[in-house]
């Protein structure tokens, strides 16, 4: 009967150190989870500026800016978020998609190509590139 009090603290001190080391584990597994929602959060966070960023660039710079665009010219960074236009095509093209019908021809388009970047996370190591097409119709031969 003696021997069997023993036992019970030895199996009692086996258990305790069960418990310990799964909660350690869960412990371990929660901070991972919340880093790597983090993580999703800023990225989220990142497409949103970025394409608010772009969507500004680009009302800003339509008609005549852009009409007039030969060259790819790289605007300065607003919000931590830089954007390029870079011309597709020399001189006029058919627009891809119009509302009206244009039996003599009288308007094309210029094509122009947005690209928008922003750096993310820890250090910025992160890099999201947003890239929108642009259609600016013009009178052809302007």
């Amino acid at each position: 009967m003696n021997k069997q009090k023993g036992l019970v603290l030895f199996f009692s001190l086996i258990v305790l150190l069960m418990m310990t080391v799964i909660g350690v584990a869960l412990a371990v597994s929660s901070g991972q989870s919340l880093r790597m929602a983090g993580a999703g959060s800023e990225r989220v966070e990142a497409m949103a500026l970025v394409q608010g960023q772009q969507a500004h660039q680009i009302s800003t710079n339509q008609g005549a800016t852009m009409a007039n665009m030969l060259n790819v010219i790289t605007m300065p960074p607003q919000e931590s978020v830089t954007s390029v236009f870079s011309p597709l095509t020399a001189g006029d093209v058919n627009c891809q998609r119009s509302t009206n019908a244009n039996s003599a021809n009288l308007i094309s388009c210029r094509r122009i190509e947005v690209s928008s970047t922003a750096a993310f996370g820890r250090n910025n190591l992160g890099q999201l590139t947003v890239v929108s097409g642009v259609e600016q119709e013009v009178l052809t031969g302007s």
